[in-house]
This record gives structure tokens, sequence and C-alpha cells, in this order.
């Protein structure tokens, strides 16, 4: 049987409309508050995807972690009401499929604990297919308009997210908040909400899109030749976007994938497929797309405002 990859690619268009508001909180139960500017989040793996536990208007589930969505996006199964929008022919956009007039709801604060986050926009669609597929409670999904104003630190390592405020400019508040070792890092391009680094494959430079919720790395069966050469197939799956939609896809592995002469990659898992629709969703041309194989390998640190990802030490095991 076919495995089904659900790849959460929901990139928003800039609000334009009214929406009604909703005096609700969003908070995390299980959040573990450090200092007046950092909060430590427990999540867990469903699949390859980052899920922790939220609540929002008197409903407890899940929240997948989304950098590579621009907005909160909430389970339209779940958070039925009136809404209202001035903007009929706003569009969400996945890889393999276009989802039209999403609906729109304003949180008056999200709160983590004790940090707040006031007067942001949330898109409403039908995470259906994503809780049938994954069995599992899903009242949404976290993105880049809530991620933003935080330097977040992923850790495979211990399933944890640890959400730091920072400044304008990127420096955090709180100096002293990592124990880790910070042993490199490298330059991000921010586009809209995307970010973009870029890496090298059998010595053909390459743009990679990061995703936390793509759960098998993607490349563009259009690259160069000489990097295609380091994919190598293995079987077929089926892509599923959020409408349910599917296509079949090559599944493999990538080899030879470096950021610098220091930061380089074991195999990964890869899908290979036409990434058109997923470009136009960035508004940019990317050559792929790094997930969760990606943040597995490298215990990594992101920092919007400063255009920096920082990688931190592995821990050592004991025999």
């Amino acid at each position: 049987m076919r495995k089904h990859l659900y790849f959460l690619f929901l990139f928003t268009l800039p609000f334009l409309g009214y929406t009604k508001e909703y005096n609700q909180v969003l908070y995390f139960p299980k959040a573990e508050v450090l200092n007046n500017s950092t909060t430590r989040i427990p999540f867990k793996l469903v699949d390859h995807l980052i899920v922790i536990e939220a609540k929002l208007l008197d409903q407890t589930g899940n929240f997948i972690i989304d950098t590579g969505s621009e907005s909160l996006i909430l389970n339209k199964n779940h958070f039925k009401g009136k809404m209202t929008s001035s903007q009929p022919n706003k569009q969400n956009s996945g890889v393999i499929d276009f989802i039209d007039n999403p609906l729109e709801k304003q949180l008056h604060e999200f709160i983590i604990k004790d940090l707040v986050i006031k007067n942001k926009f949330s898109d409403v669609i039908d995470l259906s297919s994503i809780e049938i597929s994954k069995k599992m409670h899903l009242l949404g999904i976290i993105g880049y308009d809530l991620l933003k104003d935080y330097e977040i630190f992923i850790d495979m390592h211990l399933n944890q997210i640890t959400l730091s405020q920072v400044n304008s400019k990127g420096e955090k508040f709180d100096k002293s908040v990592y124990l880790e070792k910070i042993i490199d890092s490298v330059d991000i391009k921010k586009k809209k909400h995307t970010i973009v680094l870029e890496a090298s494959v059998n010595n053909q430079n390459l743009k990679f899109g990061l995703d936390s919720a793509a759960e098998y790395n993607q490349l563009n069966k259009k690259v160069n030749k000489e990097a295609l050469k380091q994919f190598f197939p293995k079987r077929k799956l089926q892509l599923v976007g959020v409408s349910g939609k599917k296509i079949e896809v090559l599944a493999g592995k990538l080899y030879r994938v470096k950021l610098t002469d220091a930061i380089y990659f074991g195999p990964m898992q890869t899908i290979l497929t036409n990434l058109n629709k997923m470009n136009i969703a960035f508004g940019t041309q990317l050559d792929g797309v790094l997930g969760y194989e990606f943040l597995r390998q490298q215990r990594t640190i992101i920092n919007y405002k400063k255009e920096k990802l920082y990688f931190v030490k592995q821990p050592l095991y004991k025999e």
C-alpha cells in the first residue's frame, strides 16, 4: 500500500478585508516558561510532522508547526461560526492544489503562557484530510506570522521547541537562554515569509525552501542533471494536498547536500516532483524544499529578523 505524505505549503496572500474579532486566547498547557521572554514547548512527532498541544476557543487539540505557512490556520471543522471577509478572491496555494476563498478570523490575543501576541489573523480552511490520514484531532497550523518575532530552536533530539522573543534587529532579550553550544551558522534569505537557503548538490548550486511541515524533502525534477545524479529513486508514493488531491511521485534518497564545507548532510529521504505550483506560492524559484529530513540531522535555530540559521552541537552518546 502506498504511503500518503502531506506537504503543508499554505501560503496566503496579504489580508485586505474585514474580519470578525474574537476575544479568545490560544495557549499551550504543557509549555515551560523559562523567563519573561522565553518559553519551551514539548512536541510529538506524528509521522514526520511536528505537533504541539494547544487550547483555543475552549478546545484542546493538536497544532502543526509549519514554517512554510504564512499565518495561523484553523481547521474549519472545529471552528464554525459566522465569519465575513471583503476579499472574495483570496486563495491559499499548495503544492498540488489551490484552495479558493478561505475564511478568516482575527484573534484578539495569542498567548504562550506569559508571552502575548496580539491582533493576529487566521485563515480557516478544511483540514479534515490531514486529520483522517494522521488519525489525530487537528485544530490548526501555526506559521510564520506567529513565529517571526521569536528565535525558534527546533530540537529533534529532545523533542522540544524553544521560543525566545527578539527585538527588531533579531537580538534576544535573554542572552543566556541556551545551555547548548552553537557550532555554526549560515545566512538565509527571506522571500515574503519563506526561508530560502543556498546549498550545493554534487557541486551544483541550488536554492531550497525550509519547511518544517515537509515530511520528506522535495527536489524539482527540472534541476541540473549533475544534481539529479545524486538522487537515487526507490519507489513511488502518493503526494496529498490539503484539499485531498493526490499525485504520484518518485521517492528515494538525495546525497551530497552541503550548505558550507563544514555543514553537510547524510542521505535524506526525498521526493522528485514538479515544483511549478509551489514556486508560484513562494513567489520565487526554488530547486527544492528541506523539511523533516533536514531538521532531524541538525538541531536548528531560526532567526527571521537576522536572516540566519544556527546549528547546535549534537549530544554525545555513551555506549
